[in-house]
């Protein structure tokens, strides 16, 4: 068995301006790398055996940060788990989705959830194989982290997906299962909570299903 710890990269300028980043690299700003830094310090609390993170600078800025409060190298980029990709509604609010984009207009370039869930699940299973017995944990994003928690968990009603949130799985035998949303790690997180990614992202408050 595995324990994988799934974290939301910290708070961007576009998460606090409510614009969609998706596979747009925007960096973390101060709130950010100080949500990092207080998750970093509450996983320290525990052993940890490596740190992965997507190459997305927001990120992987995280990771790093985390890491080093955990005494381990920098983390390893997993292009697979970087961010669902928006398409043409990248670098806009909600508003501006609405105006260009309005009630189920489809969005050019948008990647469909299951397009996500092929590319990430795959991922995440493959680096829990590199590591039996051990615990790790993967920076990524909330729409991704979405993705999984419908995938693994669709019957749950998670709380908010928050910038520096952190959701525990075991991985047994080559599936992957929820052991916590609200890990007690993330509850104390939220000392510094930001936003949800769905009052951050009009494109996934919308798009629950597909």
């Amino acid at each position: 068995m595995t324990t994988i710890y799934l974290v939301r990269h910290g708070e961007t300028d576009w998460n606090r301006a409510r614009r969609i980043q998706g596979s747009t690299d925007i960096p973390l700003n101060q709130t950010g790398r100080d949500q990092a830094a207080v998750t970093g310090a509450l996983l320290a609390s525990r052993q940890w055996d490596g740190v992965y993170a997507s190459p997305l600078a927001r990120a992987y800025e995280t990771g790093a940060i985390i890491a080093d409060q955990l005494g381990l190298p920098a983390p390893e980029a997993v292009p697979e788990v970087a961010e669902r990709r928006y398409g043409e509604a990248e670098g806009l609010t909600g508003d501006e989705i609405d105006a260009r984009f309005p009630g189920d207009t489809p969005v050019p370039g948008r990647e469909s959830r299951e397009e996500v869930a092929a590319r990430v699940i795959p991922a995440i299973v493959a680096l829990a194989e590199r590591h039996p017995g051990e615990n790790i944990v993967l920076v990524s994003h909330g729409g991704v982290i979405r993705t999984i928690l419908g995938v693994v968990a669709p019957d749950e009603h998670p709380e908010p997906i928050r910038n520096g949130s952190v959701h525990s799985f075991r991985h047994t035998d080559g599936t992957l299962d929820l052991i916590a949303f609200d890990d007690p790690i993330e509850v104390q997180s939220l000392a510094c909570a930001t936003d949800d990614i769905e009052d951050q992202n009009a494109v996934e408050s919308r798009d629950s299903l597909v």
